[in-house]
């Protein structure tokens, strides 16, 4: 995801077009996601084709005060332009979220650069001016080696001014006073994009043109490939064949085959034709109403499902146990822990999750005495040698502590609560919110907890998240539901943000396997969201996800999200995907995983 590209001189296949989007409906897309760079792109004489769903891409951090209070900004009128050493930089106005002028900011621009258009890096904020600035454009003239900047003032006089580095103030002093501003002319623009407000178009090379599609347009199957050479002896042998789906991004996936077989003679050597069909398990959407915050786990050779019972007002918790994934669909669910159970927990069963640590199972969740504001992240183990499968063979819920025993906050709420495993080490992450004296929002916090008993922490308390941007603090400034998915030398954590409605979001978190996870730095935050409700038609609100392996090897994404705008959160499974860099794709659906028209093989075998 932090590739860098170099412009091949005087070679440009693509047009980049950045623009802002009309609002919508606040529960469809709201103001605040409105104002933000969102980007488009098209080859030659194609049509414009909306990046990242027509989601945002970039947008502006809140300003968080002296007490830690975040105050939610946003951006308009953005200017993409290419920069220094073949990099890109964006220009752009801060405001309030109702778009009104931020007082803050006032004079000022924001500054974003970027070495692949995906990450940007946020600039202090560059003063211009003492008076309220509403547009900017700016340029780089390589002749001089200085940005040109020109912005216009509410009064709607103009300005430019020149700069080496946007890290270094300016000399307002030698600012000239210009007619207008240098905008691109769209009167001539057309586009399919719903509610594109164009502000400006670059050339990107091929490259960088379809890296950005490789990154920010789901993929689809598109090819199934089968081994050149198929010898066999058995019909057992015959069905370990599998198939390599490849996809329009370059990327493949193994996939078994059901081979009818019938026809073939493994007694009799010789060649014979055989066909297939492709096998894909089927999760129709969702899998479970009313359950949300859903987590799979495997255990002794069973897989286990467990959720957020919506039904009866978070008061209940209930198991399902299958042989496979998709037996959990069908499976009976069993009770294990209710709000009558224990006089500590009479309310808000929330957010279940299972995990295993030096070979013991757990389940984290939350719970609270009475009220919303009494929320705690606790630890439940099952007994040795006991079934998930029976209330009385798991303990009693103990509440998380910090090392000195007290409670994780004292005047707030935790919850969310996942593990991360790294090197025999094991950490604990979860959703902190401060609510006295202030509201400060929930962030994603970190710690190490103790193995062996893991509702006690074992270091001090580390936040590397909040909710910073204008996708998770949509309606209310959240982020939550953290859930690791590690692989090729990372650790993804998931996160989610906004409020559990209809704009529920998926957020990322990385870091490196070898990075000291208790630092800050060593967290990356995405920009963007990776899932949104523009990715999967009718599914509203996705997020809180939880990853599990199967026997083959497959990861599968447990997830809620909305059948309906004001439908209830309700369960759904779906194949995690794996982009060029290796990054989780999660809107992946089942027929751009697995193209209907291709699921049927021919192949030639050789019985032996």
């Amino acid at each position: 995801m932090h590739k860098h590209y170099s412009r091949k001189e005087g070679i440009f296949m693509y047009t980049l077009l950045n623009y802002q989007r009309v609002e919508k409906h606040t529960d469809l897309y709201s103001e605040k996601l409105a104002k933000s760079m969102h980007l488009a792109l098209k080859k030659d004489d194609e049509p414009f084709q909306a990046l990242n769903s027509n989601f945002g891409i970039l947008f502006a951090k809140a300003y968080e005060d002296e007490n830690e209070v975040l105050h939610s900004k946003s951006l308009i009128n953005s200017w993409l332009f290419k920069a220094r050493n073949d990099e890109f930089a964006v220009v752009a106005v801060r405001v309030n979220p109702d778009g009104t002028a931020d007082e803050i900011s006032k004079g000022c621009i924001l500054v974003f650069e970027s070495k692949n258009l995906l990450s940007y890096t946020e600039l202090p904020l560059l003063q211009l001016s003492d008076q309220t600035i509403v547009d900017v454009t700016a340029s780089y003239d390589p002749s001089t080696d200085h940005y040109v900047i020109n912005w216009q003032e509410e009064d709607g006089s103009c300005y430019q001014v020149t700069t080496t580095d946007f890290r270094l103030a300016v000399d307002l002093d030698s600012k000239q006073e210009i007619e207008q501003l240098p905008l691109e002319n769209f009167e001539q623009f057309e586009t399919d994009i719903e509610g594109v407000i164009p502000r400006n178009t670059i050339e990107i090379s091929d490259e960088l043109g379809d890296y950005l599609i490789k990154k920010l347009v789901t993929p689809h199957n598109i090819e199934i490939q089968l081994p050149e050479s198929i010898e066999v002896s058995s019909v057992e042998e015959l069905a370990t064949i599998k198939a390599t789906a490849v996809y329009s991004d370059g990327t493949t996936s193994e996939k078994k085959i059901d081979w009818y077989a019938d026809q073939i003679d493994f007694s009799v050597p010789g060649e014979y034709e055989i066909k297939g069909k492709v096998y894909q398990d089927h999760f129709p959407f969702p899998i479970a109403w009313n359950r949300a915050d859903p987590c799979v786990g495997r255990w002794n050779g069973k897989y286990y499902f467990i959720a957020t019972n919506d039904a009866d007002g978070n008061n209940s918790l209930y198991i399902r146990e299958a042989d496979t994934i998709p037996g959990l669909v069908t499976a009976q669910e069993v009770l294990i822990l209710d709000t009558k159970q224990y006089p500590q927990f009479k309310c808000l069963l929330w957010a279940p999750e299972f995990h295993i640590l030096n070979d013991r199972l757990y389940i984290f969740h939350a719970g609270s005495p009475g009220r919303f504001e009494d929320q705690a992240a606790q630890v439940m183990r099952l007994k040795e040698g006991g079934n998930p499968m029976i209330r009385e063979d798991w303990e009693m819920p103990r509440m998380v502590v910090k090392k000195d025993g007290t409670p994780l906050i004292e005047n707030g709420i935790t919850l969310d609560m996942t593990v991360i495993p790294n090197k025999g080490r094991y950490f604990v992450s979860w959703s902190h919110r401060p609510l006295k004296p202030y509201d400060l929002g929930a962030w994603i916090c970190i710690a190490e907890a103790d193995p062996n008993e893991p509702w006690k922490l074992i270091s001090d308390i580390v936040t590397i998240a909040k909710p910073d941007y204008g996708w998770d603090n949509n309606h209310t400034p959240v982020v939550e539901g953290p859930y690791p998915l590690i692989r090729d030398g990372k650790i993804f954590l998931t996160i989610s943000g906004a409020a559990v409605d209809s704009t529920y979001v998926v957020g990322l978190l990385t870091a490196d396997i070898d990075s000291d996870l208790l630092e800050p730095s060593s967290w990356v935050k995405t920009n963007y969201p990776l899932l949104t409700l523009n990715d999967v038609e009718g599914e509203y609100g996705p997020g809180h996800n939880a990853y599990v392996t199967d026997e083959d090897g497959n990861v599968w994404n447990t997830y809620h999200a909305r059948p309906g705008i004001n439908a209830p959160r309700s369960s759904g499974i779906r194949r995690v995907h794996f982009d060029v860099d290796g990054y989780p794709i999660l809107a992946l659906t089942e027929e751009k995983d697995l193209n209907p028209d291709l699921a049927i093989v021919t192949a030639k075998i050789t019985v032996k």
